[in-house]
């Protein structure tokens, strides 16, 4: 029997805080003015090789403003779409517990005290989660909604060496079974057309999240964007845009395989178009994200239907 979440087909982000807040819930991207282990020398001075300038914070404020500053500044912007609503205050840009604890804590607590805020969501690194850090972020869960983003992208270490993700599938699990313990909600990314990967990974990929105990996933379209360390791979040939067909058939299947209390935060991303070198098709999100849904009803895919 096919499952829908409100229409769709799928468990998505904004279906699930409609029903935990009874509202319209926006996301305030901010850019805590932090680095990463992975920039800055301590692993490794490259990053990710897809990552660019702004550590995948291209929406989010401007860090040369204070927290507050940034949340009104984009609150203001995001009020001509939407007048009315709540906010979840979302530390997007770099490694976003990659300071000591005092600092985070008065970041963490800046974007709080803002009103209307009703979620905190964390992005960082397994790698960067000490227990100091997360005696923290259990001790705002117990008064605020918060969840914690993890970037795995792949979970084939080959294929993770390639992008220079700076950790292996062990540092990945103790930090998930740390956030399970605290029960702290966690969201997992994943990038599908990563180089070198065969389709079969990207799908294995799928399966260890969908069994992971992840609250959420993100699906990513891998971006090439100016640079970034990945230019260099694609100039030596070694890196292939998915076509939006291939694409939409990776994600189908990849919902058919998570289970339906697992909450998609997306379905696609998007990159600046001054930045974007390729594949140019997904500029048109709204296009892409109106084809997934018709692909979805065409081929009678829905998600759960294929979780084991």
């Amino acid at each position: 029997m096919t499952r829908e979440w409100n229409g769709k087909r799928y468990h998505s982000l904004n279906y699930f805080l409609r029903e935990k807040f009874g509202e319209k819930v926006f996301k305030i991207s901010l850019d805590g003015g932090f680095s990463c282990p992975n920039r800055d020398g301590t692993i490794s001075e490259g990053g990710c090789l897809f990552c660019n300038e702004r550590g995948s914070g291209d929406f989010a404020g401007d860090r040369d403003f204070s927290i507050s500053r940034q949340f009104e500044d984009i609150k203001t912007m995001m009020a001509k779409k939407w007048k009315t609503g709540k906010y979840i205050a979302y530390f997007q840009a770099y490694t976003n517990t990659y300071a000591t604890v005092d600092i985070l804590k008065e970041k963490y607590e800046e974007a709080l005290m803002e009103e209307g805020v009703v979620a905190l969501a964390i992005a960082t690194r397994p790698d960067c989660l000490g227990e100091d850090v997360l005696d923290l972020i259990e001790e705002i869960s117990k008064k605020h909604y918060v969840w914690v983003e993890l970037g795995l992208q792949t979970s084939n270490e080959d294929v993770a060496r390639k992008i220079n993700r700076g950790y292996k599938l062990p540092v990945f699990e103790e930090a998930i079974q740390s956030l399970k313990k605290r029960n702290i909600d966690f969201v997992v990314h994943s990038i599908l057309g990563l180089p070198g990967e065969k389709k079969e990974d990207m799908l294995k990929t799928i399966d260890y999240i969908a069994h992971s105990g992840a609250q959420g996933v993100k699906f990513h379209l891998l971006h090439l964007m100016k640079n970034t360390p990945l230019v260099k791979l694609y100039e030596r040939g070694e890196l292939e845009f998915l076509s939006q067909e291939e694409y939409i058939e990776l994600l189908c299947k990849s919902v058919e395989m998570l289970p339906e209390n697992m909450v998609i935060h997306r379905l696609t991303g998007d990159a600046p178009r001054e930045l974007l070198i390729g594949p140019m098709w997904s500029l048109k999100k709204w296009q892409v994200l109106n084809a997934i849904d018709k692909a979805m009803v065409d081929n009678d895919v829905y998600q759960g239907k294929n979780f084991r």
